[in-house]
């Protein structure tokens, strides 16, 4: 829990629930060399180390109760190391809220065991990374067709260079698979904001305002907000990119009101994830 100033001179204080939706660990070996990947491919120099335990630090300075956390396959022989590192980090962590990932390219067969396993294990959803992972949204419905009504779909969406997260592969996906809850990160399209409008209208969907902050204008970003309807974003900070305390001033600075605020920080994530 979080206490904050509601305005520059303010006198009166603000007290605010968070759970952090989007958050990448590496475990201490290689994190250095994630982390300065991510970096390279972006062109955005990284403010974090990327560990469990830099992680839990920044985010205990802005009061995060719940950390949603994850990794991503770029082959299939990681997935289950990745999917082993994240449960137990869920075990040294309790406050950690573990996404498992998949790769596209696995068997129907080590899907379904890979989600088996992950649910028995009290994990709560997948993270997909199309940029990464090199497939189109739109081409993994191997993935979907197992998970679908199962556990939710976090996906990294859109990026002007690429056309493999593009918004409008995620609407193919969403009509196609209603029962399939997908939540798009970085308002559901980073660098692409002006073509999420497609995703509009679809009851599926859910987004996460990290890592879009820093370049949406706050007026745009509260307009996204309103316009698709608040209840269905996360407060996000797309760890190690970004800072906590910076992240949740560009978040309180959007003219929202203290309900919507209160919603998108902590209740939206908490009613979609089962968290008290």
């Amino acid at each position: 829990m979080i206490i904050l100033k509601t305005g520059e001179n303010a006198t009166t204080e603000k007290k605010y629930r968070i759970i952090d939706a989007h958050c990448h660990i590496y475990p201490q070996k290689i994190a250095a060399k994630a982390v300065n990947a991510i970096g390279d491919f972006y062109g955005i120099r990284m403010a974090e180390d990327g560990t469990a335990d830099s992680l839990v630090k920044e985010g205990a300075a802005i009061g995060v109760e719940k950390y949603v956390v994850h990794s991503t396959a770029t082959t299939v022989h990681q997935v289950r190391a990745i999917n082993e590192y994240i449960y137990g980090e869920m075990q040294a962590h309790p406050e950690f809220i573990g996404f498992m990932t998949l790769h596209n390219e696995m068997t129907d067969d080590a899907i379904e065991e890979e989600v088996s396993l992950a649910l028995s294990r009290g994990m709560k959803g997948v993270k997909l990374h199309p940029d990464f992972q090199k497939f189109n949204i739109d081409d993994a419905e191997n993935l979907y067709r197992v998970t679908a009504g199962r556990l939710p779909v976090l996906l990294h969406m859109g990026d002007r260079r690429y056309d493999f997260s593009s918004p409008e592969r995620l609407r193919k996906m969403a009509e196609k698979y209603p029962e399939q809850i997908f939540i798009g990160a970085h308002f559901g399209g980073y660098s692409v904001w002006d073509k999420v409008e497609c995703l509009k209208d679809l009851p599926n969907v859910y987004f996460d305002t990290s890592s879009s902050l820093f370049a949406l204008d706050k007026d745009r970003a509260a307009d996204l907000i309103h316009r698709f309807g608040h209840e269905r974003y996360f407060f996000g900070t797309d760890f190690p990119m970004w800072r906590h305390d910076e992240e949740l001033r560009r978040f309180l600075a959007l003219p929202l009101t203290e309900e919507e605020k209160e919603d998108i920080l902590f209740n939206n994530a908490a009613k979609l994830l089962g968290v008290e």
